[in-house]
């Protein structure tokens, strides 16, 4: 498996393996390949932070995370993150996570956020964002709406976050 930054010429495939992705997902809404579009249009997008991984010669997984804020200052969105089934609980998206969170770091990024499985995320350093004095904007439970400290840092946050307009929150 190779983990890679996504180019332009990915996102037709990247939208498909979103799409297949979150097609028997238990929690989607059916939309998470248009959020990507939308994201990668938006201000929040971080080309950085939009990674492919390619196994048996074709991308099977993608995440992104893209700016949020909280108390003004700035954090991380992981949101979505995806691998065909066929890849499915093989380590390919826990690779992604680990890649982002390490890009993430070199970018000076001090928090990523998550609304997952409580089941998934905490194997890569995430529990619930309430233990940092991070809340949704929307109500969700604190099992599912989780945060993962990048890098020690003297800054505390504190505070709602504020994600991309491209995520239909407000």
């Amino acid at each position: 498996m190779h983990i890679r930054k996504e180019t332009a010429t990915d996102y037709e495939i990247v939208y498909s393996v979103v799409k297949r992705a979150f097609e028997n997902a238990e929690h989607a809404d059916g939309n998470e390949q248009d959020l990507v579009n939308a994201l990668r249009k938006g201000d929040a997008f971080i080309p950085e932070l939009s990674l492919v991984a390619e196994a048996d010669g074709k991308i099977v997984g993608h995440i992104m995370f893209t700016r949020a804020m909280v108390d003004g200052k700035p954090v991380l969105a992981l949101a979505p993150l995806s691998v065909l089934p066929e890849y499915q609980r093989k380590g390919i998206g826990k690779a992604l996570i680990q890649e982002g969170h390490k890009i993430a770091k070199e970018l000076g990024y001090t928090h990523a956020i998550v609304l997952g499985s409580e089941k998934y995320y905490p194997k890569s350093g995430y529990s619930p964002a309430e233990g940092f004095g991070i809340k949704a904007p929307f109500d969700a439970p604190s099992e599912n709406f989780m945060a993962c400290v990048l890098s020690e840092t003297d800054v505390e946050i504190h505070g709602t976050i504020k994600y991309a307009p491209e995520f239909g929150i407000e």
